[in-house]
């Protein structure tokens, strides 16, 4: 079995027939579907890539949770569903406790936001997640300037990771998937992250990756994007310490349609049990085998 533990409805522009054709050529049974929903000003327009079926138009969030659903009804044993409501409408946990009722919602994800994670509302918000026993998907980004002066400069999200651990810090019970450029850029100990989305040379050890992964058992790895493929292209041999030190808290998963991610893992000297988690048991433990 194969689960992509994180992957979006219409992304890159692909319809639904394309993304489950996608799944079927890479071998993935089930995928984590995730919304993303944020503010218009928080987001590149460049990377609103959903489709409203309904006006046929492009829609109001890059990944609204009304296109994970309309994937689930038409394929309800491929998808598992996400969702994540922006922490600061007071209207979220609610929201996000009907998703539960109506939807079968497993995860919180993808959060992905212009806000500090541990501000007030988004700590609620978390520590609701951990009483519905949902895993919540956390994406981070530095400031790094584009080079672009309109409509942002940079499109930072989440804060760094010191604002990671005190989310980790303070909700203990919630289990966290990190993701993004802000947080594998920290796999190694060198100022990269401040100034490149994806740094380059040998690992220097130790990052504040695994310093956290060591500290805080409610931190996992989310491997998706080419941030999470380039963590670990880029020092091979430290890739496979990495991934036996840590082999039951990282999940396999794409945030995108390629192979790149299979390619890498199945290239590395790993052993048949590392594989199979990284591939499905480690997702499907987190939903207590629910795959529904």
């Amino acid at each position: 079995m194969i689960i992509d533990a994180h992957n979006h409805p219409d992304w890159w522009g692909k319809d639904y027939d394309q993304v489950i054709a996608d799944m079927d050529a890479c071998h993935i049974d089930k995928t984590w579907l995730l919304s993303w929903e944020c503010p218009e000003d928080e987001y590149d327009p460049e990377q609103c890539w959903c489709w409203n079926e309904d006006l046929g138009t492009k829609g109001t969030y890059p990944a609204a949770f009304s296109r994970c659903l309309a994937y689930k009804r038409k394929s309800p044993d491929r998808f598992i569903l996400g969702f994540a409501p922006d922490p600061r409408s007071p209207s979220a946990i609610d929201r996000l406790q009907a998703a539960i009722d109506l939807y079968h919602v497993r995860l919180c994800g993808e959060v992905k936001l212009r806000m500090m994670y541990d501000n007030p509302d988004a700590l609620e918000l978390f520590r609701f997640c951990a009483k519905k026993e949902l895993p919540v998907t956390l994406h981070l980004d530095y400031p790094i300037d584009t080079g672009v002066k309109y409509p942002r400069r940079s499109w930072w999200y989440g804060g760094n990771m010191d604002t990671l651990e005190h989310v980790l810090k303070s909700c203990p019970d919630t289990i966290f998937l990190g993701h993004a450029p802000g947080f594998w850029s920290n796999i190694s100990d060198d100022s990269q992250k401040y100034t490149t989305v994806y740094p380059e040379g040998k690992v220097v050890r130790e990052g504040k990756i695994v310093k956290l992964l060591r500290k805080y058992p409610n931190l996992y790895c989310d491997i998706s994007a080419r941030s999470g493929r380039n963590a670990f292209e880029r020092d091979r041999e430290y890739a496979v310490e990495f991934m036996d030190e840590f082999q039951d808290r990282i999940l396999y998963a794409r945030d995108h349609f390629d192979n790149l991610h299979q390619e890498l893992i199945n290239s590395l000297p790993l052993t048949q049990e590392i594989r199979e988690k990284i591939y499905w048991k480690n997702a499907s433990q987190l939903l207590k085998n629910d795959l529904s």
